[in-house]
């Protein structure tokens, strides 16, 4: 557990033990999470192991960030434990950039509506 300006990660792991280099490498990863978003309030990062499945999807990632606004989820799988802790970063990244993208396109082109020349037809 990491907690740094009022930030949080959580890493568990289901049917995994979490070694103390896998901590480390999913600190850093999600790191760069909270330098590009300070509103963050919390990532929780869920590894999963499933022996049953076929070799490229054995290890899950599952990422949940609580942030001001709504939450943001996303689900990754690979071959290897770290290859699907740096898809879920990428994953999330993405997700964070194109959010901010989003609400800078709404903040500075506002919606006017006119009505001064136009007939609205009457509804019955």
């Amino acid at each position: 557990m990491n907690r740094q300006n009022n930030h949080e990660l959580i890493v568990s792991g289901i049917h995994l033990e979490l070694t103390p280099s896998l901590k480390t490498y999913v600190q850093e990863k999600t790191d760069r999470l909270f330098r590009h978003e300070e509103r963050i309030v919390r990532i929780r990062v869920e590894l999963e192991y499933d022996g049953k499945v076929d070799v490229a999807s054995r290890f899950k990632a599952k990422g949940h960030i609580l942030i001001n606004g709504p939450d943001m989820n996303a689900i990754v799988s690979s071959d290897e434990c770290h290859k699907a802790v740096s898809l879920l970063t990428d994953k999330l990244d993405r997700m964070l950039r194109r959010r901010s993208r989003l609400l800078k396109e709404k903040r500075n082109h506002p919606h006017s509506i006119e009505f001064n020349d136009v007939l609205l037809p009457k509804t019955a």
